[in-house]
């Protein structure tokens, strides 16, 4: 095995084992979501109308308790999760979802954070590379008798 390979094996492996992840994890769940299933998935999506920094299947308020209701009617007169999701929006506004729409401005709120993060671990990849890539100092024998020079005199 050449150097070069040596070198790029861990990344490749690395490479490999979190590909391997992400296609597990993006199969999900199999089989048929029963409507507690639905119910409880909806209402993580939704905001707690009072105390905002919960999600409505976590609040133990009263609207809450309201908007689980009403998610699991809806769920029961066969609406779908557009649908209901669509009911919530138009009655609380756009601020119920935990969620911002993907459209938009609401889009670069989320998209911006991870772009940064990316172009800042690129450019530290660059950097590193740059340094590692850099000749060693040649020191000259002036330069090695000047420092045992120093050195003595302390």
């Amino acid at each position: 095995m050449s150097a070069h390979w040596r070198g790029r094996l861990p990344w490749l492996l690395m490479a490999i084992v979190l590909a391997v992840a992400f296609a597990i994890g993006a199969q999900g769940r199999s089989g048929p979501v029963t409507e507690a299933q639905r119910v409880r998935h909806i209402a993580s999506e939704i905001r707690c109308p009072t105390c905002r920094n919960q999600s409505a299947a976590e609040s133990d308020a009263a609207a809450a308790k309201a908007v689980r209701d009403e998610i699991t009617r809806r769920v029961h007169d066969g609406q779908s999760d557009g649908e209901i999701v669509a009911f919530l929006v138009s009655r609380y506004g756009s601020d119920i979802l935990l969620k911002p729409e993907s459209n938009g401005v609401a889009s670069l709120v989320w998209a911006l954070p991870v772009v940064a993060v990316v172009v800042a671990l690129a450019c530290l990849a660059v950097a590193f590379r740059r340094w590692r890539a850099r000749p060693a100092v040649q020191v000259s024998e002036a330069d090695r008798a000047l420092v045992e020079r120093e050195l003595s005199r302390s």
